[in-house]
């Protein structure tokens, strides 16, 4: 420990008061007004702002501040004063640049004496909460130059008529413009906002108000919408070179209101050259303008899709009713595909794929394409017309493009059911036929109707081309198990599963001894092969090639139906016959042999029969013989069966009836799926979910529900809640 004492020291204030000369106040500040006074008359060359910042600074130091911050604001105003009257007396253009001069002259002033008085800007004027040097002085300015009697309607004037004159054509000064505007700004979003924007605006408004009245009397849509295009650009640009940003949404939506809005329904409406005028004459350019335009205006895209929709459900429902175009299913769908094709490239090119568009052209489609109950075997015959021979020599990519069309608007079918069942038919022939053009091409398309309604939509379909390869072995083994009929009538079978094909009447016929005989060792080779099944010949689907030897022995290879074959085999015996002879020889029903008699003996450069009398029809009193003269320059003739009329009534009625039935099953089994999931459900949520689970098929009648149902209860899969007669559960 240390035993030094403890030192006190004791300091003591000053003997002698330090006084202040009370004039010191009153000099300093001359010498700072002088100061000021320099900076404004620009002669601040001469001035030691060192010296100057120290005055200022024990000024503030000495409790001074208060003297100096008044006698700023009033030499301040005094010099603004006398700068007012400098700009009042500017004449024309040379008020604006004389306004510029002096703002820009009084900001450089405002910096220079800022930086002088940067003691009191940081100590005095925070602790006395008084308005900062730089905020004074624009403040200052606001008062006594902006908002001065005689400058403030004359700049708002002269500003507003600048604007007028560029919107009229004229070149201005949109520098100056800009300098000026930006003056406004920065004294305060309120002065910018109250002393140029709002008039602004409500002269902008005026102006377009009688302009778009004139351009809509003078001009149609599309070229009123250029102009409206035009002017919008033009504001969005004008904010962009000389106005506040934030100016940009106030002034389009003034274009936008009066330009557009208020015209939207007269211009969408416009005879000879509104909507329905684009869209009829593929204007891409004026509806993607109309689009973009729109878009900018509430409800305008809604009225603009409104429009559209009911037009196209117009045109669609014209288009599925058309009598004309009910006599060609291929046209019929070529001009649905067109339809689909446009409307795809409207709203791709023109309405930057916008889903609610989207959306509205599928449910259009929807609608009208299901007007017309014939639209399910019309694009089955259309894709039957394709794949036989209208995609011969077309790319494979192009065949896919084709196909996929198609599916687009097989989408649309609400009763794909019967689609399917005439797709069966038609594949059936082209297959059996060998007519296809392209295998891979109707994979293709299973493929896709797969996947648009599932496996068991298509299974039966796989199940033909199965039959189909499995024919081929089976044939190939036939003939190597006989070796014997190399030198006879060679037998081409197709096997063909009961359940996959659709079915088809057994139609029996008395076939040529050679043929009839060749049958008989083929059912006994392919039962001997296969145990369990029968077979049984569909005589009125096969074909046969035979070769005939006309008058002055031309030769030909004929290539006919079997019917036709039976016929022509008759005149191996005989030289003429009459129709009943033929009838009872052959057992063909009369109305194919009609058709098969017709074929050979009325179609020109095919007569490869005569009849007498001669005539289009075939009558029972007919009597028919080879025609010696028969010549083809082709070695190998195709003689085609005279088309059967399209479907009759009761062949029509047939067929619903049949998809009718196919129906019940699916519904039933709809209804169990979802009760054994549920347990509890009332009746309309049934319906709602039976409806919802098939209408990848077809569209679900509530009648037909209902019925199910019924049976269903009397089946005793459901029973009815006793409490509640509309509410049923499942019994497990």
């Amino acid at each position: 420990m240390s035993n030094q004492k403890k030192r006190i020291f004791q300091i003591e204030a000053f003997q002698n008061r330090v006084v202040v000369d009370p004039k010191y106040a009153e000099k300093t500040w001359k010498i700072l007004e002088h100061a000021i006074h320099e900076i404004y008359n620009h002669n601040a060359s001469g001035l030691s702002f060192e010296e100057l910042y120290r005055n200022a600074y024990n000024m503030v130091l000495h409790k001074f501040g208060e003297k100096l911050y008044s006698g700023l604001v009033t030499t301040m105003t005094a010099h603004l004063k006398e700068i007012s009257k400098s700009i009042e007396a500017a004449q024309g253009n040379l008020f604006l640049e004389e306004l510029n001069r002096k703002w820009n002259d009084h900001n450089k002033a405002l910096q220079m004496i800022r930086d002088i008085l940067m003691y009191m800007d940081r100590t005095y004027i925070p602790d006395t909460h008084k308005t900062p040097v730089h905020e004074l002085g624009l403040n200052l300015w606001r008062d006594n130059i902006i908002h001065s009697g005689k400058i403030q309607s004359r700049l708002l004037s002269t500003l507003l008529e600048l604007v007028h004159r560029e919107r009229t054509g004229e070149v201005i000064d949109r520098g100056l413009m800009r300098n000026i505007v930006k003056m406004l700004m920065d004294l305060g979003s309120s002065v910018y906002q109250e002393d140029f924007e709002k008039p602004f605006l409500e002269v902008s408004a005026e102006f377009y108000r009688g302009e778009s009245q004139k351009f809509i009397e003078c001009y149609d849509c599309g070229d009123y919408l250029k102009k409206a295009e035009i002017r919008l650009n033009e504001e969005i640009e004008r904010v962009t070179h000389y106005l506040d940003a934030k100016s940009e949404g106030k002034i389009t939506n003034v274009v936008e209101k009066e330009m557009i809005a208020n015209h939207m329904m007269r211009l969408v409406h416009m005879e000879n050259s509104g909507l329905v005028n684009m869209l009829l004459n593929d204007k891409h350019g004026d509806l993607g303008r109309m689009y973009n335009l729109s878009r900018r205006v509430p409800n305008g895209l809604a009225m603009i899709r409104d429009v559209m929709t009911s037009h196209l459900r117009e045109t669609g429902k014209q288009l599925v009713t058309d009598a004309e175009s009910l006599k060609d299913p291929v046209e019929y769908v070529q001009r649905l595909l067109d339809e689909k094709e446009k409307y795809d490239g409207i709203i791709s090119l023109a309405f930057s794929n916008d889903k609610t568009f989207q959306n509205a052209l599928n449910s259009s489609f929807e609608y009208f394409i299901n007007l017309n109950s014939r639209s399910p075997e019309f694009i089955s015959l259309f894709v039957d017309d394709k794949l036989r021979k209208g995609l011969k020599g077309v790319s494979e990519e192009d065949v896919e493009i084709i196909l996929d069309k198609v599916m687009m608007i097989f989408r649309y079918l609400q009763e794909k059911d019967v689609f399917e069942k005439y797709y069966k038919q038609h594949l059936a022939k082209r297959l059996l036929s060998g007519k296809t053009v392209s295998d891979d091409a109707e994979r293709s398309l299973i493929v896709n109707l797969k996947t648009a309604c599932g496996y068991q939509y298509t299974s039966k379909l796989e199940g033909m081309f199965t039959d189909m390869k499995t024919s081929q072995d089976t044939t190939q083994g036939f003939c190597s198990s006989h070796p014997e009929l190399t030198d006879g009538p060679t037998l081409v079978v197709q096997v063909l599963t009961t359940g996959s094909w659709p079915t088809q009447p057994s139609i029996t016929c008395h076939l040529p001894f050679e043929m009839s005989a060749l049958c008989e060792k083929f059912r006994s080779y392919y039962l001997g092969t296969h145990t369990g099944r029968r077979l049984s010949w569909q005589t009125n689907m096969g074909t046969a090639d035979i070769k005939a030897i006309f008058g002055k022995g031309q030769k030909h290879e004929l290539n006919v139906s079997t019917y036709q074959m039976c016929v022509l085999m008759l005149f191996n015996n005989a030289d003429r016959l009459c129709y009943k002879e033929i009838e009872q020889g052959t057992a063909i029903p009369a109305s194919h042999l009609k058709r098969c008699l017709q074929s050979m003996a009325c179609v020109k450069g095919k007569n490869v029969l005569r009849k007498e009398p001669m005539s289009k029809d075939i009558g029972e009193d007919d009597s028919f013989f080879v025609n010696e003269k028969f010549a083809s320059k082709f070695y190998k003739v195709k003689v085609g069966t005279v088309v059967a009329q399209k479907e009759s009534e009761p062949e029509k009625q047939e067929t619903r009836q049949r998809v009718e039935e196919d129906r019940k099953p699916q519904i039933e089994a709809a209804i169990v799926r979802i009760m054994k999931s549920r347990k509890v459900l009332d009746h309309n949520n049934i319906i709602a979910e039976v409806t919802k689970q098939l209408q990848s098929r077809f569209l679900a009648n509530p009648t037909e529900i209902k019925k199910r149902i019924e049976s269903l209860i009397e089946r005793e899969f459901l029973e009815r809640d006793n409490s509640d007669r509309k509410m049923y559960r499942y019994l497990a």
